[in-house]
C-alpha cells in the first residue's frame, strides 16, 4: 500500500513509525474504527479492528461471546488477538474499549506500536453509541450511568497512552489530520509538512 502521491506529511510519519503500528485506544464511540480506517488509508497502512478480528477468530459476535463465555473469556481472547496483530507488522489498529485495561496488552503496544487515546466527553459518546445496539456492557437499565462509570475507571489508565487526541463531532478528515499532527509531534517529526498545518 502506498500513501497519497505527494503527501509528504504521511510519508514522514510512516518513516518515523518504522515497523511500529498506530494503536487507537479509548471508549466505545470515541471513533477508533471510523478514524482508524481513514488514518490507515491516508498513511497507506493496513487497518485492523480488533473486535472484528476477535469475532472472526471465535466464529461468533462479541455479544454472543459475552453471553456464552462471559467477559473474562472475551478479554483473554482479545489479548491474544491484539498480540497476533501487533506481531504482524505496521498497521493502524483499533482496539476495543476494555483492551487497554490489560497490563500485558499495554506492554505489547509499548513494544510494537504508538498508542493514541481518542478521548471524548460523555455526551459525545452517548450520542454515538445510541446509534448501535451491539454494546454488551451497555445492556443495563442506565446505559449513561454505566458509561460514566466505565469512563471513571478507564480514563486514568487511558491517560498512559503515548498520545491523547480529543475526539469531537467534526469531520473525520479533521480528526485524522489532528491525529497525524499529534503523532508527528510525539515522534519528533516536523508537523508542518504537506498541505495542512
Amino acid at each position: 500500500m502506498t500513501t497519497t502521491p505527494g503527501d509528504t506529511k504521511a510519508d514522514a510519519l510512516r518513516a518515523h513509525l518504522g515497523a511500529r503500528s498506530i494503536v487507537l485506544v479509548g471508549m466505545m464511540g470515541a471513533g477508533k474504527s471510523s478514524v482508524g480506517k481513514r488514518l490507515a488509508k491516508r498513511l497507506g497502512l493496513p487497518f485492523s479492528d480488533a473486535d472484528i478480528e476477535i469475532e472472526q477468530a471465535a466464529g461468533m459476535t462479541i455479544p454472543e461471546i459475552f453471553a456464552h463465555h462471559g467477559e473474562p473469556a472475551f478479554r483473554d481472547g482479545e489479548k491474544r488477538v491484539i498480540a497476533r496483530l501487533l506481531e504482524a507488522g505496521p498497521m493502524v489498529l483499533a482496539t476495543g474499549g476494555g483492551a487497554w485495561m490489560n497490563a500485558e496488552t499495554r506492554e505489547m503496544v509499548a513494544r510494537h506500536g504508538v498508542s493514541v487515546w481518542l478521548k471524548a466527553e460523555l455526551d459525545v459518546l452517548m450520542r454515538r453509541v445510541r446509534r448501535r445496539d451491539d454494546r454488551p456492557l451497555l445492556k443495563t437499565a442506565d446505559p449513561e450511568g454505566t458509561l460514566a462509570g466505565l469512563m471513571e475507571q478507564r480514563y486514568p489508565v487511558y491517560a498512559g497512552a503515548h498520545v491523547t487526541v480529543v475526539s469531537h463531532d467534526v469531520p473525520q478528515e479533521v480528526m485524522v489530520e489532528t491525529v497525524i499532527d499529534a503523532l508527528m509531534q510525539h515522534l519528533g517529526a516536523p508537523s508542518s509538512m504537506g498541505e495542512h498545518t
